[in-house]
């Protein structure tokens, strides 16, 4: 546990099943009002599949949230979030078709790269998915070097719809 709460940022997604509805009970989950508050929550976006093109598109969103679990503990309980909605990451093909996708962002300003954690997340200032949610909570956070609504001037947004709120 930290002894303050940190900071982090997180990308959800999904393209199977009722998505928004998976998007809005898991950011419950995951947010216990305990270990981790939610701050702010971007609008959903309707974004084209990335990797593996010839599947239906994807819900995704990004959060910001208040925690006193360290990294690896927040990576844990969104994982098991994920098994919650039906995810199976020893079943499934890397880039295809899942229920519901959680990924760990940032956390505070930590630069790791474990097995089973790299932060600031690995490409996540080329992926307009990520950029585009991202960029609804926190536009002037700095990751890597460079602000997040600079990182998504810089990316093909062609094709993602800001979807009204539910």
């Amino acid at each position: 546990m930290a002894d303050r709460p940190a900071e982090a940022l997180l990308a959800l997604g999904g393209n199977v099943g009722d998505v928004r509805a998976t998007l809005e009970q898991a950011i419950a989950k995951l947010c216990d009002g305990k270990n981790v508050n939610l701050l702010t929550r971007s609008s959903d976006y309707l974004t084209p599949p990335w990797g593996i093109t010839d599947q239906p598109p994807f819900v995704n969103c990004a959060i910001a949230v208040s925690t006193t679990l360290e990294p690896r503990a927040l990576l844990s309980r969104a994982q098991v979030v994920e098994a919650l909605f039906g995810r199976d990451r020893t079943k499934e093909t890397k880039w295809g078709p899942r229920t519901l996708d959680i990924d760990l962002l940032v956390y505070e300003d930590i630069v790791m790269t474990t097995p089973e954690l790299t932060l600031p997340h690995p490409r996540l200032l080329e992926r307009a998915f990520v950029l585009l949610p991202l960029a609804d909570v926190a536009p002037d956070r700095v990751i890597a070097g460079r602000r997040v609504k600079e990182a998504l001037a810089k990316v093909h947004l062609a094709g993602i719809v800001k979807l009204p709120p539910r």
